[in-house]
């Protein structure tokens, strides 16, 4: 069973939109929404589509308040890993990740253990984003990819698959960062735990409504993590629990 989180936050005037659409594109597939205690209703509407709609496939789970990017996929792993899914995908609630790329990105996960939707590798791109954001955004996956060593374009998106072995593989209670640094540490973690990483193109689209999370002390974050995640190279790979078969790529 495929599982697709999305984490929330005032986010009502596009989470009925994407959950059509979500359903169009990629049917008997189940949704779970992680919703930070939006002020404008978001969970509220979730658990009325949950009843209404689509009984059975869709999930809400209610945290208290605004706790972080990171912290809300790491409850949804969580979640995910206490049930019987295969393969668990992540996506925005605001349109910029297109529902159109899933069944690319769960096929994509038949051969590889974590699929990244990428903007930056031939058929990606952006759309409608000022130069100095594009700046920041190849900046930041270029300067991840020279200190990090890991052979990825784009490390920022958040537009991804993971097979449940990654997951995991993975000491999430150990995953204190949020952002675009929570995107860099999961696809490095797994990396060093010798899990297949593979990019498909994607072309991210500028949010349809509501307002853009980010912020500089995301961007700031983003940058100190990469040299902390540098440094503790050797300790992460202790923490390997994942040996790859023959098939994957193993002796």
């Amino acid at each position: 069973m495929k599982l697709i989180i999305i984490p929330t936050y005032n986010e009502s005037g596009n989470i009925g939109q994407l959950l059509a659409a979500i359903s169009a594109a990629q049917p008997n597939v189940h949704v779970l929404v992680v919703d930070d205690g939006s002020p404008d209703g978001t969970g509220r509407l979730v658990a009325q589509l949950a009843a209404a709609t689509y009984p059975g496939s869709l999930f809400l789970l209610a945290r208290s308040g605004k706790l972080g990017l990171g912290s809300a996929y790491v409850a949804g792993f969580k979640w995910a890993l206490a049930r019987d899914y295969k393969l668990i995908a992540q996506m925005d609630a605001d349109f910029s990740h297109n529902p159109r790329y899933l069944p690319a990105l769960f096929a994509a996960a038949a051969s590889h253990h974590l699929v990244l939707g990428s903007r930056y590798i031939a058929g990606g791109g952006v759309v409608n984003w000022p130069w100095l954001r594009r700046l920041i955004s190849r900046g930041g996956s270029l300067y991840s990819r020279l200190i990090l060593g890991l052979p990825v374009r784009d490390f920022t998106g958040g537009f991804k698959c993971f097979r449940r072995e990654v997951l995991a593989g993975i000491d999430l209670d150990a995953i204190k960062s949020n952002g675009y640094s929570f995107q860099i540490e999961m696809t490095y973690r797994a990396w060093l735990n010798g899990f297949t990483v593979r990019e498909i193109p994607i072309v991210f689209e500028e949010r349809n409504a509501g307002h853009s999370k980010m912020s500089g002390a995301i961007f700031r974050e983003a940058l100190f993590m990469v040299l902390r995640l540098r440094a503790a190279r050797r300790r992460l790979m202790t923490e390997n629990t994942f040996t790859p078969t023959a098939a994957e790529g193993g002796a």
